[in-house]
């Protein structure tokens, strides 16, 4: 994988890999510790590296002091969500909306399936190959021809909310909007083979501004690089991805409610969204189905 450029602005911090004990920790623990981070993915031989701005914690069943109505966990294991009880560290790809592809991070304890959604970030490296990604549009293709490949061992074929997920995959009536994903997330997945590149020109602030933008970005997809580990950098149906972390947390970073998740799980009960404060790359609030009114409600 090519070299990781200084982080922007980080005044002289450094950044180390991520091991999989700064992952270990509850979500709403660990998730603040992300941000200037950075993830960097190799899909077929092209690399994109994104300094993360933007991240939202979901706690699994069983994780934390308050039950999570947001996560994609909150039911328990299913064969969509299977990523997020396995091990930290791992990367829970899951689909939102039927179109985009978004990317979490899973951790805590294994078993507990705590999950931090990857909400927004800046593109540090491999912006020419972010952009065409980002600017690809999608041209009709039969459906054996996306037949989803098989997923790996252990890797679920489609997240369900990863610890502290809202969105995405099925979401009980009254859950929130979107897992790692809130609903409203980004444009779509990362482009197939066979799209066709867009003349419309995107403002590097917008490349990775939101779940879904930055999963295009990446080139992440689901179902084929779900549990894809970010430790180990092991490839993954022509993947590589590797989370590097500050050496030191930033200290301009903020928490608020999470954005369009719905009821109680996207009010101030669950001030579980981080993002560094006036970064241009950070996506705009937006209150989930109810929560605005269940905000009043606790307030």
């Amino acid at each position: 994988m090519s070299a990781i450029p200084h982080q922007p602005g980080g005044e002289g911090s450094g950044l180390r890999p991520a091991s999989r004990a700064d992952v270990a920790g509850l979500p709403v623990d660990v998730a603040p510790r992300l941000l200037g981070g950075i993830l960097e993915v190799t899909v077929d031989g092209e690399t994109v590296a994104v300094r993360l701005t933007e991240v939202e914690a979901y706690h699994g069943r069983g994780t934390g002091s308050v039950p999570d109505p947001g996560s994609h966990a909150r039911m328990g294991p299913t064969a969509r969500n299977a990523t997020m009880w396995g091990e930290p560290g791992h990367l829970y790809v899951y689909l939102s909306h039927g179109i985009h592809s978004c990317v979490n991070v899973v951790c805590g304890p294994e078993g507990t399936a705590g999950g931090i959604l990857l909400r927004a970030g800046e593109i540090v490296s491999g912006r020419d190959a972010a952009a065409r990604r980002r600017t690809a549009t999608r041209v009709p293709v039969s459906a054996a021809a996306v037949a989803s490949p098989s997923v790996p061992a252990g890797v679920a074929s489609g997240p369900s909310v990863p610890a502290g997920v809202a969105s995405g995959p099925s979401v009980p009536a009254g859950a929130a909007s979107g897992p790692l994903v809130p609903a409203g997330a980004a444009s779509g997945p990362p482009v197939p083979a066979g799209v066709a590149s867009s003349p419309r020109a995107l403002p590097d602030r917008d490349l990775a501004r939101g779940p879904g933008r930055l999963g295009q970005a990446v080139g992440l997809r689901h179902p084929v690089h779900d549990g894809i580990d970010a430790i180990t950098s092991e490839p993954r149906a022509g993947a590589v991805a590797r989370l590097l972390l500050p050496d030191e947390p930033l200290p301009e970073t903020v928490a608020g409610p999470r954005v369009g998740v719905a009821g109680v799980a996207g009010t101030a009960v669950f001030p579980w969204r981080f993002w560094i404060d006036g970064d241009p790359t950070v996506s705009a609030f937006r209150w989930g189905r109810g929560a605005r009114e269940a905000d009043t409600r606790n307030t």
